[in-house]
Protein backbone atom coordinates (compact mmCIF):
# COMPACT_ATOMS: atom_id res chain seq x y z
CA UNK A 1 0.00 0.00 0.00
CA UNK A 2 2.63 2.41 0.66
CA UNK A 3 4.75 2.04 -2.61
CA UNK A 4 1.27 2.65 -4.31
CA UNK A 5 0.64 5.50 -2.42
CA UNK A 6 4.04 6.79 -3.26
CA UNK A 7 3.77 5.97 -6.68
CA UNK A 8 0.73 8.28 -6.71
CA UNK A 9 2.22 11.07 -5.10
CA UNK A 10 5.55 10.89 -7.37
CA UNK A 11 3.27 11.05 -10.30
CA UNK A 12 1.57 14.05 -9.24
CA UNK A 13 4.88 15.62 -8.35
CA UNK A 14 6.37 14.45 -11.76
CA UNK A 15 3.37 16.58 -13.61
CA UNK A 16 3.94 19.56 -11.06
CA UNK A 17 7.93 19.64 -12.21
CA UNK A 18 6.84 19.34 -16.04
CA UNK A 19 4.65 22.59 -15.80
CA UNK A 20 6.64 24.35 -13.48
CA UNK A 21 7.22 27.15 -16.30
CA UNK A 22 3.61 27.74 -16.60
CA UNK A 23 2.71 27.15 -12.83
CA UNK A 24 1.63 30.50 -12.73
CA UNK A 25 -0.89 30.58 -15.62
CA UNK A 26 -2.44 27.13 -14.57
CA UNK A 27 -2.82 28.66 -11.11
CA UNK A 28 -4.81 32.06 -13.04
CA UNK A 29 -6.89 28.47 -15.13
CA UNK A 30 -7.41 26.98 -11.03
CA UNK A 31 -9.07 30.41 -10.08
CA UNK A 32 -11.05 30.59 -13.11
CA UNK A 33 -12.23 27.39 -12.81
CA UNK A 34 -13.00 27.84 -9.15
CA UNK A 35 -14.49 30.86 -9.74
CA UNK A 36 -16.75 29.75 -12.76
CA UNK A 37 -18.05 26.66 -11.95
CA UNK A 38 -20.57 27.87 -8.83
CA UNK A 39 -24.06 28.23 -8.67
CA UNK A 40 -26.13 30.44 -6.56
CA UNK A 41 -28.70 27.77 -5.79
CA UNK A 42 -26.36 25.41 -3.07
CA UNK A 43 -27.33 22.10 -3.44
CA UNK A 44 -26.35 22.20 -7.28
CA UNK A 45 -23.50 24.60 -6.39
CA UNK A 46 -22.42 20.91 -4.67
CA UNK A 47 -22.40 19.17 -7.95
CA UNK A 48 -20.75 21.84 -9.95
CA UNK A 49 -18.57 22.42 -7.73
CA UNK A 50 -17.69 18.40 -7.51
CA UNK A 51 -17.38 17.88 -11.18
CA UNK A 52 -14.09 20.62 -10.38
CA UNK A 53 -12.45 18.24 -8.80
CA UNK A 54 -12.53 15.09 -11.22
CA UNK A 55 -10.35 16.65 -13.96
CA UNK A 56 -6.56 15.79 -12.45
CA UNK A 57 -3.65 16.67 -14.31
CA UNK A 58 -4.96 19.57 -16.35
CA UNK A 59 -3.09 18.40 -19.15
CA UNK A 60 -5.27 20.08 -21.74
CA UNK A 61 -4.88 23.70 -20.55
CA UNK A 62 -1.30 23.01 -20.01
CA UNK A 63 -0.71 21.92 -23.96
CA UNK A 64 -3.09 25.36 -25.06
CA UNK A 65 -0.66 27.31 -22.71
CA UNK A 66 2.51 25.76 -23.66
CA UNK A 67 1.35 25.69 -27.09
CA UNK A 68 1.31 29.03 -26.96
CA UNK A 69 4.59 30.05 -25.35
CA UNK A 70 6.02 27.87 -27.58
CA UNK A 71 4.67 29.56 -30.75
CA UNK A 72 5.48 33.18 -29.09
CA UNK A 73 3.92 34.24 -26.53
CA UNK A 74 1.02 34.16 -24.13
CA UNK A 75 -2.36 36.48 -24.50
CA UNK A 76 -5.44 37.06 -21.68
CA UNK A 77 -6.95 35.12 -24.07
CA UNK A 78 -5.38 31.85 -23.95
CA UNK A 79 -6.13 31.80 -19.78
CA UNK A 80 -10.18 31.83 -20.81
CA UNK A 81 -9.44 29.29 -23.69
CA UNK A 82 -7.24 27.12 -21.60
CA UNK A 83 -10.26 27.19 -18.76
CA UNK A 84 -13.13 26.41 -21.93
CA UNK A 85 -11.28 23.51 -22.88
CA UNK A 86 -10.82 22.03 -19.43
CA UNK A 87 -14.45 22.41 -19.13
CA UNK A 88 -15.19 20.64 -22.33
CA UNK A 89 -12.80 17.52 -21.05
CA UNK A 90 -14.53 17.55 -17.89
CA UNK A 91 -17.75 17.19 -19.26
CA UNK A 92 -16.83 14.29 -21.71
CA UNK A 93 -15.34 12.54 -17.90
CA UNK A 94 -18.33 13.13 -16.47
CA UNK A 95 -20.74 11.08 -19.55
CA UNK A 96 -18.00 8.64 -19.79
CA UNK A 97 -18.19 7.38 -16.21
CA UNK A 98 -22.09 7.24 -16.89
CA UNK A 99 -21.53 4.39 -19.56
CA UNK A 100 -18.77 3.09 -17.99
CA UNK A 101 -20.79 2.86 -14.61
CA UNK A 102 -17.86 4.08 -13.01
CA UNK A 103 -17.69 4.40 -9.29
CA UNK A 104 -14.39 6.37 -8.95
CA UNK A 105 -12.20 8.69 -10.45
CA UNK A 106 -9.38 10.98 -9.13
CA UNK A 107 -9.68 9.08 -5.84
CA UNK A 108 -13.43 10.66 -5.26
CA UNK A 109 -16.55 9.23 -6.02
CA UNK A 110 -18.10 10.04 -9.58
CA UNK A 111 -21.03 12.38 -10.12
CA UNK A 112 -23.18 9.28 -11.17
CA UNK A 113 -22.38 7.55 -8.21
CA UNK A 114 -22.68 10.22 -5.30
CA UNK A 115 -25.94 11.73 -7.43
CA UNK A 116 -27.33 9.31 -10.33
CA UNK A 117 -27.14 9.65 -13.61
CA UNK A 118 -29.54 11.95 -14.27
CA UNK A 119 -27.60 14.68 -12.40
CA UNK A 120 -24.49 13.54 -14.23
CA UNK A 121 -26.03 14.48 -17.42
CA UNK A 122 -27.68 17.64 -16.91
CA UNK A 123 -24.31 17.95 -15.20
CA UNK A 124 -22.08 17.46 -18.45
CA UNK A 125 -24.80 20.01 -20.40
CA UNK A 126 -23.85 22.33 -17.75
CA UNK A 127 -20.44 22.05 -18.17
CA UNK A 128 -20.64 21.89 -21.97
CA UNK A 129 -22.93 25.15 -21.93
CA UNK A 130 -20.67 27.14 -20.07
CA UNK A 131 -17.65 26.28 -21.82
CA UNK A 132 -19.15 27.70 -25.16
CA UNK A 133 -19.57 30.78 -23.77
CA UNK A 134 -17.03 31.86 -22.33
CA UNK A 135 -15.30 30.78 -25.86
CA UNK A 136 -17.62 33.42 -27.20
CA UNK A 137 -15.87 36.52 -24.85
CA UNK A 138 -12.73 36.09 -26.70
CA UNK A 139 -13.70 38.62 -29.14
CA UNK A 140 -13.66 36.13 -32.32
CA UNK A 141 -15.93 33.59 -33.69
CA UNK A 142 -12.94 31.43 -34.57
CA UNK A 143 -12.37 30.09 -31.12
CA UNK A 144 -16.04 28.97 -30.91
CA UNK A 145 -15.96 27.65 -34.49
CA UNK A 146 -12.87 25.64 -33.87
CA UNK A 147 -14.10 24.27 -30.50
CA UNK A 148 -17.23 23.11 -31.47
CA UNK A 149 -16.10 21.56 -34.67
CA UNK A 150 -13.49 19.76 -32.50
CA UNK A 151 -16.23 18.82 -29.37
CA UNK A 152 -18.46 17.07 -32.17
CA UNK A 153 -16.21 15.02 -33.53
CA UNK A 154 -15.09 14.14 -30.13
CA UNK A 155 -18.87 13.19 -29.14
CA UNK A 156 -19.13 11.57 -32.81
CA UNK A 157 -16.13 9.35 -31.45
CA UNK A 158 -17.69 8.74 -28.54
CA UNK A 159 -20.81 7.60 -30.00
CA UNK A 160 -18.65 5.19 -32.42
CA UNK A 161 -16.91 3.89 -29.27
CA UNK A 162 -19.99 2.79 -27.12
CA UNK A 163 -21.95 1.27 -30.58
CA UNK A 164 -18.88 -0.35 -30.90
CA UNK A 165 -19.14 -2.13 -27.57
CA UNK A 166 -19.40 -6.38 -27.55
CA UNK A 167 -18.39 -6.11 -31.38
CA UNK A 168 -15.23 -8.56 -31.34
CA UNK A 169 -14.68 -8.05 -35.15
CA UNK A 170 -13.45 -4.10 -34.74
CA UNK A 171 -10.30 -3.80 -36.32
CA UNK A 172 -6.99 -2.05 -35.40
CA UNK A 173 -7.35 1.06 -37.77
CA UNK A 174 -10.83 1.37 -36.45
CA UNK A 175 -9.80 1.41 -33.32
CA UNK A 176 -6.82 4.15 -34.14
CA UNK A 177 -10.10 5.81 -35.91
CA UNK A 178 -11.76 6.03 -32.58
CA UNK A 179 -9.63 7.30 -30.25
CA UNK A 180 -8.23 9.53 -32.43
CA UNK A 181 -11.88 11.43 -32.34
CA UNK A 182 -12.56 11.12 -28.78
CA UNK A 183 -9.39 11.55 -27.04
CA UNK A 184 -6.62 13.57 -29.85
CA UNK A 185 -8.73 15.86 -31.75
CA UNK A 186 -9.05 17.46 -28.04
CA UNK A 187 -5.59 17.86 -27.64
CA UNK A 188 -4.94 18.70 -31.46
CA UNK A 189 -7.66 21.66 -30.33
CA UNK A 190 -6.02 22.53 -27.36
CA UNK A 191 -2.71 23.00 -29.24
CA UNK A 192 -3.63 24.52 -32.01
CA UNK A 193 -5.72 27.17 -29.78
CA UNK A 194 -2.54 27.99 -27.85
CA UNK A 195 -0.57 28.53 -31.53
CA UNK A 196 -3.14 30.14 -33.38
CA UNK A 197 -4.42 33.08 -30.38
CA UNK A 198 -0.05 33.40 -30.28
CA UNK A 199 -0.63 34.79 -34.33
CA UNK A 200 1.44 31.87 -34.95
CA UNK A 201 1.95 31.24 -38.72
CA UNK A 202 0.14 28.73 -40.45
CA UNK A 203 3.03 26.07 -40.48
CA UNK A 204 3.80 26.43 -36.62
CA UNK A 205 0.19 25.75 -35.68
CA UNK A 206 -0.22 23.27 -37.88
CA UNK A 207 3.05 21.28 -36.44
CA UNK A 208 1.51 22.09 -32.86
CA UNK A 209 -1.60 20.51 -34.26
CA UNK A 210 -0.32 17.43 -35.82
CA UNK A 211 1.89 17.24 -31.71
CA UNK A 212 -1.22 17.53 -30.22
CA UNK A 213 -3.25 14.47 -31.94
CA UNK A 214 -0.10 11.97 -31.93
CA UNK A 215 0.05 12.91 -27.97
CA UNK A 216 -3.79 12.13 -27.81
CA UNK A 217 -3.00 8.82 -29.38
CA UNK A 218 -0.16 7.91 -26.85
CA UNK A 219 -2.21 9.40 -24.19
CA UNK A 220 -5.35 7.16 -24.73
CA UNK A 221 -3.20 4.20 -25.66
CA UNK A 222 -1.65 4.10 -22.12
CA UNK A 223 -4.90 5.08 -20.67
CA UNK A 224 -6.24 1.54 -21.95
CA UNK A 225 -3.27 -0.19 -20.92
CA UNK A 226 -3.67 0.79 -17.29
CA UNK A 227 -7.61 -0.01 -17.78
CA UNK A 228 -6.07 -3.53 -18.01
CA UNK A 229 -3.06 -3.55 -16.09
CA UNK A 230 -3.47 -0.89 -13.56
CA UNK A 231 -3.28 -0.15 -10.15
CA UNK A 232 -6.78 1.45 -9.05
CA UNK A 233 -5.16 2.76 -6.37
CA UNK A 234 -2.39 4.37 -8.02
CA UNK A 235 -4.93 5.79 -10.70
CA UNK A 236 -7.35 7.09 -8.54
CA UNK A 237 -10.72 5.65 -10.80
CA UNK A 238 -12.48 2.24 -11.62
CA UNK A 239 -10.81 0.05 -13.18
CA UNK A 240 -11.46 -3.07 -15.99
CA UNK A 241 -14.65 -1.39 -17.16
CA UNK A 242 -13.42 -1.98 -20.76
CA UNK A 243 -13.32 -5.49 -20.14
CA UNK A 244 -16.77 -5.37 -18.51
CA UNK A 245 -18.15 -3.42 -21.33
CA UNK A 246 -16.63 -5.28 -24.03
CA UNK A 247 -14.95 -3.18 -25.33
CA UNK A 248 -11.66 -3.75 -27.77
CA UNK A 249 -8.93 -2.02 -27.27
CA UNK A 250 -5.43 -2.44 -28.66
CA UNK A 251 -3.98 -5.20 -26.86
CA UNK A 252 -7.13 -7.21 -26.93
CA UNK A 253 -6.97 -6.59 -30.89
CA UNK A 254 -3.64 -7.73 -30.99
CA UNK A 255 -4.58 -10.52 -28.80
CA UNK A 256 -7.51 -11.43 -30.52
CA UNK A 257 -5.19 -11.10 -34.29
CA UNK A 258 -2.29 -13.58 -32.65
CA UNK A 259 -4.22 -16.52 -31.34
CA UNK A 260 -5.71 -19.06 -33.99
CA UNK A 261 -8.44 -21.86 -33.79
CA UNK A 262 -9.35 -23.09 -30.26
CA UNK A 263 -7.15 -20.30 -28.27
CA UNK A 264 -8.93 -18.11 -30.74
CA UNK A 265 -12.42 -19.32 -29.91
CA UNK A 266 -12.28 -19.03 -26.01
CA UNK A 267 -10.40 -15.98 -26.14
CA UNK A 268 -13.47 -14.28 -27.84
CA UNK A 269 -16.05 -16.34 -25.75
CA UNK A 270 -14.42 -14.46 -22.65
CA UNK A 271 -14.23 -11.44 -24.04
CA UNK A 272 -18.13 -11.76 -25.14
CA UNK A 273 -19.06 -12.78 -21.46
CA UNK A 274 -17.16 -9.49 -20.20
CA UNK A 275 -14.93 -11.67 -18.35
CA UNK A 276 -12.66 -9.79 -15.78
CA UNK A 277 -10.75 -13.12 -14.84
CA UNK A 278 -7.37 -13.59 -14.81
CA UNK A 279 -7.44 -15.70 -17.77
CA UNK A 280 -7.50 -13.00 -20.55
CA UNK A 281 -4.31 -10.98 -18.72
CA UNK A 282 -2.33 -13.97 -18.46
CA UNK A 283 -3.02 -14.46 -22.48
CA UNK A 284 -2.36 -10.91 -23.02
CA UNK A 285 1.31 -11.00 -21.48
CA UNK A 286 1.95 -14.90 -23.16
CA UNK A 287 1.20 -13.31 -26.34
CA UNK A 288 3.29 -9.65 -25.84
CA UNK A 289 0.00 -7.38 -26.12
CA UNK A 290 0.36 -5.45 -23.48
CA UNK A 291 3.77 -4.89 -24.86
CA UNK A 292 2.86 -4.47 -28.52
CA UNK A 293 0.45 -1.92 -27.09
CA UNK A 294 3.49 -0.18 -25.38
CA UNK A 295 5.53 -0.18 -28.24
CA UNK A 296 2.58 1.66 -30.27
CA UNK A 297 2.39 4.11 -27.77
CA UNK A 298 5.93 5.31 -27.92
CA UNK A 299 5.90 5.47 -31.56
CA UNK A 300 2.97 8.22 -31.32
CA UNK A 301 4.74 9.78 -28.55
CA UNK A 302 7.94 9.90 -31.12
CA UNK A 303 5.79 11.38 -34.03
CA UNK A 304 4.60 13.77 -31.52
CA UNK A 305 8.43 14.64 -30.57
CA UNK A 306 9.47 15.15 -34.22
CA UNK A 307 6.00 17.13 -35.13
CA UNK A 308 8.56 19.78 -32.59
CA UNK A 309 11.36 19.60 -34.83
CA UNK A 310 11.10 22.73 -36.84
CA UNK A 311 10.41 24.80 -33.48
CA UNK A 312 12.73 27.40 -32.37
CA UNK A 313 14.12 25.90 -28.96
CA UNK A 314 12.76 27.31 -26.02
CA UNK A 315 11.94 26.05 -22.60
CA UNK A 316 8.13 25.25 -23.79
CA UNK A 317 9.14 23.71 -27.06
CA UNK A 318 11.50 21.36 -24.63
CA UNK A 319 8.48 20.49 -21.54
CA UNK A 320 6.24 19.54 -24.73
CA UNK A 321 9.10 16.70 -25.79
CA UNK A 322 9.03 15.64 -22.03
CA UNK A 323 5.14 15.53 -21.96
CA UNK A 324 5.07 13.16 -25.00
CA UNK A 325 7.56 10.55 -23.01
CA UNK A 326 5.07 11.00 -19.52
CA UNK A 327 2.29 10.35 -21.32
CA UNK A 328 3.73 6.77 -22.08
CA UNK A 329 5.14 5.91 -18.73
CA UNK A 330 2.28 7.24 -16.33
CA UNK A 331 1.12 5.09 -13.98
CA UNK A 332 -1.87 7.37 -13.17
Amino acid sequence: MTRVGATSAANQRAVGDLFADIRTSLEGVEHRLQEELRSRHDNVDQVVRHGYRLGGKRLRPALLLLSGQAAGKLTSYHETLAVVVEMIHTATLVHDDILDEADLRRHVDTVNARWGNETSVLLGDFLFSHAFYLASTVGTAEACQLIGKSTNRVCEGEMRQTLAEGDLTLSEDDYYSIIDAKTAELCACCCELGARFSDADEQTIAALSSYGRHLGMAFQIADDLLDLAGDEQATGKSLGRDLAKRKLTLPLIHARDTLVDGPRTNFLSLLEAGAQSTTPMSTLKQLGSLEYARDVALQFADKATADLSGLADSPAKATLEHLAAFVVSRQG
